[in-house]
């Protein structure tokens, strides 16, 4: 053991060695006989070829999987584009929105008794019903705010109110609303919280 090799490890190599040794035999047997056997010659050809057709048919079919999965996702991206193409004009129309609605908030009741008024505050009426059904057919939706739970995903917390009749982090106050455009958000409602009284 001076080599630094056991007894095990010198079997093992020269079993190696032998098993080497008798391939490389076997190997230039078969290549004599294949010089004396053409139909030996031709058996070898034709298990390459067979070899090659095995790697050229994986090779199609791994090809052809990855061209279906290219154009699934292709198909899944052109819906999404589709569904979602007029999510920048929405976002234009909510402005518009906001705007209707405020006019509408700031007429007094006066102004409402009023003949020639409430004829043009109807038609501005009929315009923001016109509006919403416009929303509604395209999957734009209000996004329910008083009352609810602040979900950070809907709903952007502009200010605490403390309060004694709403539980910590449920909204009392809506700024702004908030839509979606059928499962993505438009635009988030911007809410006041409740907060525990100091």
């Amino acid at each position: 053991m001076t080599d630094g090799m056991t007894n095990e490890d010198k079997l093992q190599d020269s079993e190696q060695a032998e098993r080497e040794k008798v391939a490389a035999e076997a190997e230039e047997i078969r290549k004599e006989t294949a010089e004396a056997a053409p139909e030996l010659a031709e058996h070898d050809r034709i298990a390459e070829l067979e070899k090659a057709l095995e790697d050229a048919t994986s090779k199609a079919l791994y090809a052809a999987a990855e061209t279906q999965n290219v154009r699934r996702r292709l198909e899944a991206e052109k819906v999404q584009a589709a569904a979602y193409a007029s999510s920048a004009f929405a976002r234009d129309m909510l402005a518009i929105k906001d705007h209707l609605d405020r006019a509408l908030a700031a007429v007094s009741d006066e102004l409402r008794d009023d003949n020639v008024a409430s004829n043009f505050l109807a038609g501005i009426e009929a315009t923001a019903r016109e509006l919403e059904a416009a929303f509604a057919r395209q999957g734009i939706v209000r996004i329910q705010s008083i009352g609810e739970k602040l979900d950070p995903h809907r709903h952007q917390a502009m200010i605490e109110v403390a309060s004694d009749s709403a539980e910590p982090g449920t909204i009392v106050d809506e700024m702004q609303a908030g839509y979606m455009l059928k499962d993505r958000l438009l635009r988030p409602a911007l809410v006041g919280v409740a907060k525990a009284p100091e």
